[in-house]
């Protein structure tokens, strides 16, 4: 399931595509559902290079797909297709969803909510992990509650005056909406004058902003995937810009090779082990199931710094959690397979 209403729309097309090339046919009959920008879910074809980014031009749900419903009934846990002027038709029970949306709508609970109310298995977070990871204001605050350090952040709504405690963060500070990813809509901000600008960005995309104290330090990320007997987590990796831009953003993420990455990053074995541990603490600090990644920021004096969590990151397989777990020795097609099994394993309802 793939596409979305979010700003993430293309992305998520791009982790479907990459997953549908690699997904083991032998055990699955693979189902591509496509939701549109608008939310309409409609049955896509199988044509993973169509989901690919080509030059700079990034995918979309074809919005003519026949169209489809999943009933919130734990008795049918199938698709109803619904082609207009005929009976509804089912098109089939479904056994398990591998749930590719990122942002909300897809990856905040939302989904996952309508997925435990069809009885219908799902990889990734449940309910409230989804839900909690999405809003980085309340992941921040259960991190905390965890003891684990964050950085300084104040939280701006939309409408609402800007509080004199933001200055206090220093500069410069990084300006993002509270639940949005692919680095859409944030901004970096070293003049206070430019605040505003960047605030009315990142409030295009969500009412809710977050101000957040630039750190000085490296950039790593984690990948953590569940297993049986508990989760693990990767070998970390560092990101490093060397396209000229600012920070991590959209364009050095998927546009531009001007991004470098080291697995594992070039630290001490004990920071990495650190890392490694505070992944693992904060992905259970959130409840998170399935997988996460979780990005971090290491500063000069060798403190570790939660920077957000991410319920299901970007998958392509040039995608940083696939990278980090093919270097700790998952290769992509059996990260696939195991985030299946683990989602077949563990089922819906209380757990």
């Amino acid at each position: 399931m793939f596409g979305g209403r979010s700003s993430e729309h293309a992305i998520s097309c791009v982790s479907a595509g990459s997953v549908l090339e690699v997904i083991d046919r032998d055990r699955y009959d693979v189902l591509p559902i496509g939701i549109t920008g608008e939310g309409r879910w409609v049955l896509a074809g199988d044509e993973p290079a169509r989901l690919a980014i080509h030059g700079r031009e990034l995918p979309t749900v074809d919005p003519t797909g026949t169209p489809l419903v999943l009933p919130g009934d734990p008795t049918a846990k199938g698709l109803v297709v619904l082609e207009a002027g005929d009976a509804a038709a089912d098109l089939g029970s479904i056994d398990v969803v591998f749930p590719l949306l990122h942002g909300p709508y897809g990856e905040d609970g939302t989904l996952q909510g309508l997925l435990e109310l069809a009885g219908v298995p799902y990889v990734g977070s449940g309910v409230f992990a989804s839900a909690a990871a999405m809003d980085k204001h309340h992941m921040k605050q259960l991190l905390e509650a965890a003891g684990l350090v964050v950085p300084p952040y104040v939280v701006i709504r939309r409408g609402r005056a800007v509080p004199t405690e933001v200055r206090n963060l220093g500069l410069p500070v990084f300006v993002k909406p509270s639940r949005g990813g692919s680095s859409i809509g944030i901004s970096k901000v070293s003049r206070w004058d430019d605040l505003d600008d960047a605030l009315a960005e990142a409030h295009r995309h969500d009412p809710k902003a977050l101000v957040e104290s630039a750190v000085a330090g490296r950039e790593l990320e984690c990948g953590v995937l569940a297993a049986p007997s508990g989760p693990e987590a990767s070998l970390p990796a560092e990101v490093r810009v060397t396209g000229g831009q600012d920070f991590y953003d959209f364009e050095a993420k998927y546009l531009s090779d001007a991004t470098e990455f080291d697995i594992p990053p070039h630290l001490p074995e004990e920071t990495i082990a650190r890392v490694r541990s505070a992944a693992l603490r904060a992905f259970e600090a959130l409840d998170c199931e399935g997988l996460a990644r979780v990005d971090f920021f290491v500063t000069d004096a060798g403190e570790v710094l939660v920077n957000e969590v991410n319920t299901m990151p970007g998958f392509t397989p040039a995608s940083m959690f696939p990278r980090m777990w093919a270097a700790t020795g998952v290769p992509y097609r059996e990260l696939v397979s195991r985030l299946l099994d683990d989602a077949l394993r563990r089922g819906t309802g209380l757990r």
